[in-house]
């Protein structure tokens, strides 16, 4: 009998292909795009040993790329071991359908949108993220689902007795309703999550919390932030996409004023559109935030671009009306005439390392700034039966003098416009208080 040998149970490492076309209509080059889509690819476990490029009008209808080029795909394909061809854009059904015939099984043929859709299945950890997911993924394979089938909707060509039921077309249509019925489930539980989510959001809103929330594009080291300035133990890794589900934690700030920060799903150019649909009760934390804190990454080559990206997309969910402090990341990284290069170029930035913790102070103060830009000095006499307004004074407004007499409690305090509203039934002029001293 011979040796045994072991199975190797190592997970299989896929090799890639990249594709990608430019047809001259994005400020990103067809580089910088195809460095970004093998980032994405070796974030989702695969290796690319080849890029294929092209450079056309339009994308060509049948297969997204011209007929040599297809021809090219098609024989690297058969002559290499490669295991799943990956598209810099979008592809339609019908593309897909094409170009997974020609290149027959077992290659897989996906486009970016599908890329980051299975990054962010990995990467979900809460129900919510789960749930969106999901819809998105079920909402990106609905239109495709007729190439799965297509061997049995043949059939129906054939004609004779039960014709009119094909088998194909009758499983196609279980799918699909299957498919809708679950997208339906799943829109009806983000939205009580939703609810949710706005109840606890109008509770700090009603509270007067300031909240702030930290956005940004992919890696550009926002939960690593996060980390630096609460003390969280959020999860943080040099990948894209490392962090979905929203995370907020509170901050004391050296004045005393309580905030909650919330760190958020990072963006990325060519960002699916029914991505941002199934995020957007994760996105209502940046709609209602009362400052964003802008974060990108200080030395990558694309800078300006991301930042562009990200304010456009900020826009496109209506999240642009929020003050905004652009924070750029990873200082520590740059040499002494780069970071003084980006001073020049953004001289209302807050330069940052947060890992290192580098102008964290600097940043906190400009936060402070602006969450107390509202406040005013408030001179008010509150009686001895108000004790939990007492506690609320003492716990969210900066004390400047405090005696009691024998009505109650005159202070002098500064204030934010909540607790200005709430204090106001009790206030008296600085005259009282400096007569009563």
């Amino acid at each position: 009998m011979g040796r045994f040998v072991p199975f190797d149970t190592a997970p299989k490492v896929e090799r890639a292909i990249l594709v990608g076309v430019d047809c001259g209509k994005s400020d990103w080059s067809l580089e910088e795009s195809m460095d970004e889509l093998e980032r994405l690819t070796q974030t989702d476990g695969a290796e690319v040993f080849m890029r294929l490029t092209q450079k056309l009008d339009s994308p060509i209808p049948k297969t997204f790329i011209g007929k040599g080029k297809t021809e090219e795909l098609v024989s690297l394909v058969r002559n290499t071991s490669t295991d799943v061809v990956i598209f810099d854009d979008e592809l339609t059904p019908s593309q897909q359908s094409n170009l997974e015939k020609l290149l027959g099984e077992p290659v897989k043929v996906i486009d970016r949108t599908a890329l980051i859709l299975d990054i962010f299945g990995i990467h979900a950890r809460t129900k919510e993220g789960r749930l969106q997911v999901q819809l998105a993924q079920l909402q990106y394979v609905l239109p495709r689902l007729r190439g799965m089938w297509s061997h049995l909707v043949g059939e129906q060509t054939r004609g004779g007795i039960g014709s009119r039921f094909g088998q194909g077309e009758s499983q196609l249509e279980v799918d699909r309703r299957l498919i809708r019925k679950r997208i339906s489930t799943l829109k009806n539980e983000l939205k009580q999550l939703g609810q949710r989510r706005e109840v606890q959001s109008k509770s700090r809103w009603n509270s007067g919390t300031f909240s702030v929330s930290l956005v940004g594009y992919t890696n550009a080291g926002k939960s690593t932030l996060l980390n630096q300035l609460t003390g969280a133990d959020v999860y943080a890794k040099d990948e894209l996409f490392a962090t979905l589900d929203p995370t907020t934690r509170a901050l004391s700030l050296d004045e005393g004023r309580k905030i909650v920060l919330t760190d958020t799903v990072g963006f990325i150019q060519k960002l699916p559109t029914n991505l941002i649909e199934s995020f957007k009760s994760t996105l209502v934390e940046a709609q209602e935030a009362d400052l964003l804190l802008l974060v990108a990454d200080a030395t990558d080559k694309n800078l300006s671009k991301e930042i562009a990206v990200v304010r456009s997309i900020l826009k496109d969910i209506e999240a642009d009306k929020s003050d905004q402090i652009l924070v750029l990341n990873k200082v520590d990284l740059l040499s002494e005439q780069e970071l003084q290069m980006l001073k020049a170029l953004y001289p209302d930035a807050v330069f940052i390392s947060a890992q290192e913790g580098t102008g964290i102070n600097g940043l906190l103060h400009k936060i402070q700034e602006i969450a107390s830009a509202g406040d005013k000095v408030v001179s008010a006499l509150i009686p001895f039966n108000k004790g939990a307004l007492v506690k609320s004074v003492h716990e969210r407004c900066q004390l400047l003098h405090e005696q009691y007499v024998a009505e109650g409690l005159l202070l002098s305090v500064k204030a934010d416009t909540y607790m200005q509203a709430l204090l106001e039934p009790y206030v008296v002029s600085e005259d009282d208080i400096l007569t009563d001293e």
